[in-house]
């Protein structure tokens, strides 16, 4: 398993449209994709679970992959939400 710490920079945290960009842009690997924030271990590959996370800008959340291409998931979820996840 690889993880890394990332800062959400988007203004409006991870709703509707970010987030499903974040769970489009990881759903290719077959590796699990999760986002850890306060305590809670939320599915990455899933919009709703994402959503329900609650996560808004300025939040420090852990991305964390484990599976057989794991590194190349963690850098591509640590790129997306680099990038502002299209907003």
């Amino acid at each position: 398993m690889v993880s890394q710490k990332i800062t959400v920079s988007n203004p409006q945290g991870l709703h509707m449209r970010p987030a499903g960009v974040f769970a489009k842009g990881v759903a290719k690997f077959q590796s699990d994709v999760n986002i850890v924030f306060n305590g809670k271990t939320t599915n990455g590959k899933s919009l709703l679970n994402i959503i329900g996370a609650c996560i808004k800008c300025g939040n420090e959340i852990e991305i964390q992959c484990d599976g057989p291409d794991e590194e190349e998931a963690l850098k591509t979820a640590i790129e997306l939400i680099e990038s502002g996840l299209g907003e």
